[in-house]
């Protein structure tokens, strides 16, 4: 299976595809935790990632496709998070692909509105020592903001903050929202309500890909 997860920061693309990997086995392609290595251990390509990625915008195509492109080619599975974002992105994918003798089998939107995102991603901590995830509303410390395994104070990702979080929605809806269409005509895309219990979202990823 060579799987697409397609919504706005904060719809729990992230969340389900670690739970999919786990389940069935497919190794997730994530941009966004590639670009945070990059950026953490302050390569070139985070260098220049950094700055598009604290103002909320998205990363330049010439630099996601190269990462996309090497990640791609030894991998008949997988599961696609983070990218493509735009129309431009989506063509280059199809044009890797194609060259691979492969294509997109599923492609999913997790479809949710923007307030619930807010809530969602305002609430969210990380771990600057082990990079764990929490979210203080469903997935909190056992310590009040304190990571349980490193015992470090947890920090507000720039990207989490209300005023940039607004301002990725925006980018999301003018960006990358026409991919809905265009994997529409495609006749590989399903819709999924975003908001919900977690094992309740991935129940009904699993019933799409089965």
């Amino acid at each position: 299976m060579r799987i697409l997860f397609i919504g706005p920061p904060g719809a729990g693309k992230g969340t389900q595809a670690k739970k999919l990997s786990e389940i069935m086995g497919i190794p997730i392609i994530s941009t966004g935790d590639l670009l945070r290595e990059n950026v953490k251990k302050n390569t070139e390509l985070g260098a220049i990632a950094k700055k598009y990625m604290e103002e909320g915008v998205l990363v330049p195509d010439d630099i996601m496709i190269k990462i996309v492109a090497n990640a791609l080619t030894d991998l008949d599975s997988f599961i696609l998070d983070g990218f493509p974002r735009n129309l431009a992105q989506a063509q280059a994918l199809d044009k890797m692909l194609e060259n691979l003798n492969k294509s997109l089998t599923h492609v999913i939107y997790f479809d949710i509105d923007d307030e619930e995102i807010i809530k969602r991603l305002t609430s969210r901590r990380l771990c600057p020592q082990c990079n764990k995830i929490y979210n203080l509303n469903f997935d909190p410390p056992a310590r009040d903001e304190v990571c349980d395994q490193c015992n470090v104070k947890l920090i507000t990702r720039d990207d989490d903050k209300e005023e940039v979080i607004r301002n990725r929605l925006r980018v999301f809806k003018e960006n990358t929202y026409p991919l809905v269409e265009y994997y529409e005509k495609k006749g590989i895309l399903k819709v999924i309500e975003g908001k919900g219990d977690v094992g309740e979202i991935n129940e009904k990823v699993r019933k799409i890909l089965l």
